[in-house]
């Protein structure tokens, strides 16, 4: 049987380097030259359209205010002030480089709160939501072991009311030690789970070992130390009877190795072995081997304060996402992930705080319940991009986070995504679309019809989605991410000779080889 490919799937096949598609990615066994070209042309892209960029940034700072969007958005502000009783909070989002915190801070601004910013900024590079209209202030952080001291300073220095933790995947746990410290220091409320619950949730093997206890269902999931280990549980397998695939993750943040999808055991237990030599697993580079579910993935984005789920969105998910349309509210499917967080958050209790994302993936080839056949795959204990779709929803949002300073948080009406729009990257976008399928077409592995149909999808998001981080009433920071922030990054890549196979254009994340 003929499987016939999307031009989206063709695209990921071709030969070429990428930024953020799962196509032929460069490695540590590509040659330096390869690795240069690919940052020196990405460098001279954005070089090009810095002056269209610059031009339309400038255009959008001077005559945004007489657009009804802005309009708009300042006459809520001011009316959000001016109401009675209305008390504005002072609020701290760490994370503003990334979309998502960028996001959470024009939504908190929106509603005529004070919003501090503050990051991470890797050489000195500024990122780009420390030029947002909606922050007042905009710290640059150190990392530990000073991240906490100065953390706790900029909150006691400012007197503010809520931490809005939105951590990148390397610094969940130095967040979860922070939210201990921070309310046992000062009187702010954070929206961030303690260490110990972000371990838990953070690690593949213990986030589905306590989904199990919790009495949800799970796919089956091993933790592997050692090739003996994948070994004896491939020959329990055989034992029982079981078919079943399995795909061997790493527990770690090895970027490495983060699109190996191979299922096994293979067919042949000497291959078998061989693959599980090649990553080498142990105790100090753990692994876990886990089920293989044969159907699409899911991401969902929930505020949880104190055992209370108080936000949700869901959508579809992908290897690197950066495509953003939420599920319809009252879907199947949106209500069975909904239901499924609900009694995950109620089990775990009061002291669950924070923000809860899990990603799922959905059994297609079974019948009945489908609370029965949504699997989590794994947890991010922190902010994700899919935030952003509640962009125009910034209301229901708000009154989500500060719930945490309600008695009662159950008070607040869970909001969620009403929005059909989408949410791209143009950076991104004209690369994947524009630039790969151009390239497909000159090497012959793209047809003029498959160009066609990608230019098409590109010109639909230009024109009918929303750009996750450009915003006419608020264009720096926008502006300076392709034009400033990502040249910056490639240059680095560069001097330091720090390759990487991948970059997320929403995250600031480069996947290092």
């Amino acid at each position: 049987m003929t499987v016939k490919l999307s031009v989206s799937q063709k695209i990921e096949h071709l030969q070429v380097p990428n930024i953020g598609s799962q196509s032929m990615a460069l490695s540590a066994e590509s040659s330096i030259l390869l690795h240069l070209l690919q940052n020196v042309l990405l460098i001279l892209f954005a070089v090009s359209f810095t002056p269209l960029w610059t031009f339309v940034a400038i255009f959008s700072r001077l005559f945004s205010p007489f657009s009804a969007t802005t309009r708009e958005l300042e006459q809520h502000r001011r009316a959000c002030l001016s109401r009675s009783p209305f008390t504005p909070r002072t609020i701290l989002v760490t994370g503003v480089g990334m979309a998502k915190g960028l996001a959470i801070s024009r939504a908190f601004y929106r509603e005529g709160h004070t919003v501090i910013g503050a990051d991470f900024e890797p050489y000195y590079v500024p990122v780009s939501g420390r030029f947002s209209r909606a922050l007042s202030k905009f710290y640059r952080l150190p990392h530990p072991p000073t991240y906490i001291t100065a953390l706790i300073d900029i909150i006691n220095r400012n007197n503010v009311d809520i931490w809005v933790s939105c951590s990148g995947v390397a610094s969940a746990t130095d967040d979860g030690r922070a939210a201990d410290l921070v309310e046992q220091a000062t009187n702010c409320k954070v929206l961030q789970f303690g260490l110990e619950m972000t371990e838990t949730l953070h690690e593949k093997h213990s986030f589905i070992d306590n989904t199990k206890r919790i009495g949800l269902n799970v796919p089956v999931t091993q933790l592997i130390t050692s090739v003996e280990d994948a070994m004896g549980f491939f020959t329990q397998q055989r034992q029982e009877g079981s078919l079943k695939s399995f795909i061997l993750k790493s527990v770690g943040m090895d970027d490495s190795i983060r699109a190996d999808m191979t299922l096994l055991p293979k067919s042949d237990l000497i291959a078998t072995r061989n693959h599980i030599v090649r990553l080498r697993p142990s105790p100090s580079r753990p692994f876990v081997l886990q089920q293989f579910i044969s159907g699409p993935e899911y991401c969902t984005h929930s505020i949880v304060i104190r055992g209370k789920v108080l936000a949700f969105t869901s959508c579809k998910s992908a290897g690197i996402l950066m495509h953003y349309k939420a599920l319809p509210v009252n879907s199947e499917l949106n209500q069975a992930m909904l239901q499924y967080t609900d009694i995950y958050v109620d089990k775990m209790g009061s002291a669950m705080t924070g923000h809860f994302s899990i990603d799922f993936l959905v059994d297609e080839s079974g019948t009945g319940n489908l609370l029965k056949r949504i699997y989590p795959i794994e947890c991010n204990p922190r902010a994700h991009t899919a935030v952003v779709m509640f962009e125009g929803e910034s209301e229901k949002m708000v009154e989500a986070y500060l719930g945490i300073l309600k008695d009662d948080p159950s008070s607040v009406k869970t909001a969620t995504t009403s929005s059909t729009s989408g949410y791209y990257w143009i950076g991104h976008d004209i690369v994947e679309f524009i630039v790969f399928p151009i390239w497909g077409l000159l090497t012959l592995e793209l047809g003029v019809k498959d160009v066609i149909e990608s230019v098409t999808t590109f010109l639909e998001h230009l024109l009918f989605w929303r750009e996750g981080t450009f915003a006419t009433w608020d264009p720096l920071p926008g502006w300076w991410l392709y034009c400033g922030y990502w040249p910056a990054m490639f240059m680095l890549s560069i001097l330091t000779m720090n390759w990487w196979s991948k970059c997320n254009v929403s995250t600031n994340k480069m996947f290092r080889c």
